[in-house]
């Protein structure tokens, strides 16, 4: 039986849009995902997602509120896969690194994605968010646990 990694995304807000990117490479290259990735031993979920997001696009956020969570296996490996709202630290501009594309895209417009199926979750409920809100404004992310990036 496969060990189940804990992996943490993060649905980045600013001026109502959604922060969206492509994966370069493996297994499920050229699908959309929320950027993030393992937690690492002693993390919790919000570091790990700090620590992330400044690897992998070289910004800084502020970890909000949990958008979902579930547990997906692939052929290649079982990831317990948990999103948070987060919000770019003010002069935080996220530059690409370990993806091919990336671009800001309105709740509405999610679904016109190709996305890795761990993440159908997260978008369905920005989605429903969204249609209840009106928009999801940056502004609502709160820091979750009062943590805030370095």
């Amino acid at each position: 039986m496969n060990d189940i990694v804990q992996v943490v995304g993060a649905v980045i807000e600013r001026d109502g849009l959604i922060f969206c990117t492509q994966r370069a490479t493996g297994p499920l290259a050229g699908l959309w995902e929320f950027p993030g990735g393992k937690v690492e031993p002693g993390e919790t979920k919000q570091e790990a997602l700090r620590r992330e997001i400044l690897e992998e696009l070289e910004g800084l956020v502020i970890v909000g509120d949990q958008v979902a969570s579930g547990v997906w296996k692939y052929d290649h490996v079982t990831i317990a896969l948990t999103t948070f709202r987060c919000k770019l630290e003010t002069n935080s501009v996220p530059r690409l690194s370990e993806h091919s594309a990336a671009q800001w895209v309105a709740p509405a417009a999610l679904g016109k994605l190709e996305w890795a199926p761990a993440d159908i979750a997260s978008v369905r409920a920005i989605e429903e968010l969204a249609a209840i809100r009106g928009s999801l404004s940056p502004g609502r992310v709160r820091p979750a646990y009062g943590l805030r990036s370095r």
